[in-house]
């Protein structure tokens, strides 16, 4: 491993060590800065004569960068390809790229293209980032992270593989997933490329598409279950903690048994969250709390309706629940607040449920009977509107289509302004396409959807449509319970960070029906998220006495952004 140490002085000008010369150098994607290396440093770093005599600032070079991924025509898949390339040779002036025309390029660095990227991996690979952790590996998983590009690493993300976006199953092509999330931390809180690992729990795949297809690159098996997958992610934790003892852990992409079990076996034994549970919840109840503002229905009156009880849908419940507790709401009041569906229709207490995590949002059969539903029925989404009269419809079930036109057309004749989150991803799995939520609400619906979709054109209207962006939360969650010093990772992290996004929603804003922030605004909101995350985790004693002054100039100190550091070259 290497040590990439920047120096600030006073003014905030940075200074970094170069251990290599010649070709060595220009090989280091973090090191190298092509044509912006000066007369002086190509002198001192055997440099001379091994590029163009003409030297360019971060600026040009970010110019001519930016025209050529547009080069790449209208393929998303392309312009990720020539970001990836363009990292693998200068990542800094990648990460400046993206920093500069940031709204454009997170569709392609992450959500939607990303799950493509995905799925074609084998057939787009070139160069490894991060670490990818196998069967053949246990017994000796602390040595294989001893092999991680740079020592000091404060951030982990790892996926198993298994629920790659709605896509399912990837095997070792889900590591786009980490490398992805790490470089929305890069740009979105400024979490500094040597500190950030992306890493594969590559343990195989049922996906058998993948496991016949000649150029696979992953462990050609059937997917690692029970004893020995629990004891290999045993030995990864073990291993983080005596290997990279400042680190953070996010888990990405687990297939929902496995990610709530996960995220309670080690959430107090490891720094560690699960963005798919918790920070789909924070940004989730952002939607709702401006939602709430938009209506004027007080959020203690609000009745959400949840498609898909996996790990996204369990975990917005669940702080939908924390949120209406705080307000006063309780008891039955409290319980038909919130219903969830699965495949099988509403989740009641006469059904038997394997996953615990199930049953604690089943409704009881007397308020069953008492809404006018069956409870020995199947209760689907459009009975279920009809008797609740939600004021919010969430779908996290990865299943197309099943906002119906049926389905919305009765929220909307009992709601006014009816919020509508299709957040399943990418976007050929979304719930209902915004064109068509927009046309059967008469333009009335506040929606969010989980990927990127092109507003809406209606009746001489012009709908943006939100982006419930989980990338408004984690970096700043992240960040905020590094600079904290956190001990561990409380679900109320989460609420506090969607309070925080959501008082950066102006009251211009609201009035247009706006449900988040700017996405350009994302390094000043990160900043936001991570002052009040450190803050309440000082005031929940999760982590050592802190000023704000203090927090405030940790979390500032951490936030790198992509400028070329000074050479020292004595």
């Amino acid at each position: 491993m290497e040590r990439y140490e920047l120096e600030r002085d006073d003014e905030g000008n940075e200074t970094v060590w170069v251990p290599y010369r010649g070709h060595r150098l220009i090989a280091h994607n973090l090191h190298n800065r092509g044509t912006a290396f000066t007369e002086a440093e190509r002198r001192a770093l055997g440099l001379s004569g091994m590029l163009p005599n003409q030297v360019r600032v971060i600026a040009d070079q970010a110019v001519r960068a930016y025209g050529h991924v547009c080069e790449m025509g209208d393929s998303p898949l392309e312009r990720y390809v020539a970001l990836s390339d363009l990292e693998a040779r200068n990542a800094i002036l990648y990460y400046r790229v993206l920093v500069e025309h940031l709204e454009e390029m997170l569709p392609i660095v992450y959500t939607p293209t990303v799950g493509e990227a995905c799925e074609k991996y084998s057939h787009l690979f070139r160069r490894g980032r991060g670490l990818w952790i196998t069967p053949d590996h246990q017994g000796r998983i602390a040595e294989v992270l001893r092999n991680a590009p740079y020592e000091d690493v404060r951030l982990i993300v790892a996926t198993d593989n298994e629920r790659i976006l709605g896509l399912g199953d990837q095997g070792a092509g889900g590591m786009g997933i980490p490398v992805g999330k790490l470089d929305l931390y890069t740009v979105g809180a400024g979490i500094h490329p040597a500190r950030a690992l992306p890493l594969s729990l590559d343990v195989g795949t049922d996906n058998e598409a993948l496991r016949e297809d000649p150029y696979y690159v992953g462990w050609r098996g059937e997917r690692l279950r029970g004893e020995r997958y629990d004891a290999l992610v045993e030995e990864l934790v073990e291993a983080i903690k005596e290997v990279f003892p400042n680190a953070l852990l996010q888990w990405e992409d687990f297939k929902k048994a496995n990610a709530f079990r996960l995220l309670d076996r080690y959430r107090d034994r490891l720094l560690s969250f699960n963005d798919d549970i918790q920070g789909t919840a924070g940004i989730a109840l952002a939607g709702v709390v401006a939602a709430s503002r938009i209506s004027g229905v007080p959020m203690e009156r609000q009745r959400v309706v949840m498609l898909g009880a996996g790990a996204a849908g369990v975990g917005i419940a669940r702080i939908l629940r924390a949120e209406l507790e705080q307000l006063g709401v309780t008891g039955d009041a409290l319980t038909e607040s919130i219903a969830l569906l699965d495949s099988k229709g509403l989740l009641t207490s006469r059904r038997d449920y394997r996953a615990a995590y199930k049953q604690e949002f089943a409704w009881p059969t007397r308020l069953v009977e008492e809404v006018g539903l069956d409870p020995d029925g199947d209760n689907d989404l459009l009975a279920v509107v009809r008797a609740l009269k939600p004021t919010v419809l969430i779908g996290t079930s990865g299943q197309p289509g099943t906002f119906t036109e049926d389905v919305v057309r009765a929220m909307a004749e009992q709601t006014e302004r009816p919020a509508i989150f299709p957040f399943s991803n990418p976007n050929s799995k979304a719930e209902a396409a915004p064109a068509d939520l927009i046309a059967w609400t008469d333009g009335r619906a506040l929606i969010a959807s989980g990927s990127p979709f092109e507003p809406v054109e209606y009746e001489g209207e012009t709908y943006p449509i939100a982006q419930g962006n989980n990338v408004y939360v984690f970096p700043g969650v992240g960040l905020g319970a590094l600079a904290a010093r956190a001990e561990k990772v409380l679900d109320s992290f989460f609420a506090v960070a969607a309070h925080a996004i959501g008082e950066r929603v102006a009251s211009d804003a609201i009035r247009r029906g706006d449900l988040y922030p700017p996405l350009a605004d994302l390094r000043a909101i990160s900043r936001d998220v991570a002052v009040a995350v450190a803050r309440h985790a000082v005031e929940q004693k999760v982590a050592p006495q802190a000023s704000r002054a203090e927090l405030e100039a940790r979390v500032d100190e951490m936030m790198w952004f992509p400028e070329y550091p000074r050479i020292r070259l004595e």
